[in-house]
């Protein structure tokens, strides 16, 4: 089992990564105060993991909330009823949350945890590669707004992750490709000998090899952990985490989620990012294809279907939460490995990045 410690200035929790960590008390026992344990799962997840994760409790008394599985369900109505959960149970501020599941069980979860009682603890047990690899480590919580992406949370750190990566044996082969977009993204923005080895490895990768599985998590943990210890609230450099998702959230908004996974319009994003960095000379030409050649070997979308009208695109990107007073803050590519954050992207620019990059 590895361990990888995350030190912010408002928290330090370990990230324990390896299989059948569902099942490890000694994974779960430290982590866990002596108040009620709620777990949050949804109807996909939990007939196939609850189990194990009540034998790594040990035995331990815990209440169950269900949510429904999708993202068109990271909504306020849903995170209401966690909070009427936990009103109905009772629970004090030593009340513990679980969450057992992927990236939206993870962040409505957290939420709920950051607003009941003004916060309680919760940890997370993320089950989907996405989930793993990015929305389960740094603290963002929260929920969609019909306009836009992620637009009500909270910044609420969890006191543990354990990533049990058996848990993939069960994903869905498209669910684990769009798990892959947020991983090529770290090779992209701040690790270029991590970009060469996914490159390397990608067919071990998509026949879910362990050892190969089990490394990327490491590496992308590792990279996402450097980058939040620096800036734990997304003041400067964490914003490069966002490389594709100011184009990929205004794609999910703009198709009610319900066209794209998550990973899916990260990966059309990065691509169209790319191509604007190409565009204004950030870049060297090719960067785009060998980004897009990567992604496709997961089987990902990486151009923008022909269908959308890009005018409600670029007023989707206004909305977008990463856009500040001064205008919209995308993040672009000086080079495979090295991204910058960018607020000169004329809406000329964008537009143009767009239609090159459209199916």
């Amino acid at each position: 089992m590895i361990t990888i410690d995350i030190e912010l200035e408002s928290a330090r929790y370990p990230v324990y990564v390896g299989r059948n960590g569902l099942v490890r008390e000694e994974l779960w026992a430290p982590h866990l105060g002596d108040g009620a344990v709620l777990v949050v799962s949804n109807d996909r997840v939990a007939p196939l993991y609850l189990d194990s994760l009540a034998t790594g409790l040990g035995g331990r008394a815990f209440d169950v909330h269900v949510i429904p599985d999708g993202e068109r369900h990271k909504t306020v109505t849903t995170w209401k009823g966690i909070i009427d959960k936990l009103v109905d149970m009772q629970a004090r501020r030593d009340t513990q949350l679980i969450a057992l599941g992927g990236g939206v069980v993870g962040d409505i979860t957290g939420f709920a945890a950051a607003a009941y009682m003004r916060g309680v603890r919760f940890l997370q047990a993320p089950t989907t590669l996405l989930a793993q690899v990015d929305a389960s480590v740094g603290g963002k919580t929260g929920v969609n707004h019909v306009r836009g992406k992620n637009l009500i949370g909270a910044f609420h750190q969890p006191a543990s992750v354990v990533i049990d990566s058996a848990t993939l044996d069960t994903l869905p082969k498209r669910e684990f490709n769009a798990g892959m977009a947020e991983v090529v993204k770290y090779g992209a923005i701040c690790d270029a000998p991590f970009f060469d080895w996914l490159e390397a490895n990608a067919d071990r990768i998509a026949a879910r090899a362990g050892d190969a599985i089990d490394e990327m998590i490491r590496r992308s943990v590792e990279n996402k952990a450097r980058i939040v210890s620096q800036d734990e609230k997304e003041s400067g450099v964490r914003a490069l985490l966002n490389l594709g998702h100011s184009f990929g959230h205004a794609l999910e908004s703009e198709t009610a989620y319900a066209d794209f996974l998550h990973g899916e319009a990260v990966a059309i994003g990065m691509v169209t990012a790319a191509m604007l960095s190409e565009q204004r000379g950030l870049c060297s030409t090719g960067t785009a294809e060998r980004i897009g050649a990567l992604l496709g070997r997961f089987d990902l979308p990486v151009r923008i279907p022909a269908h959308l009208d890009l005018t409600r695109l670029a007023a989707a990107l206004e909305l977008d939460k990463k856009a500040v007073a001064s205008g919209l803050r995308l993040v672009l590519l000086q080079d495979i490995g090295t991204a910058v954050i960018d607020r000169d992207s004329s809406a000329k620019n964008i537009m143009n990045a767009m239609e090159n990059n459209r199916a």
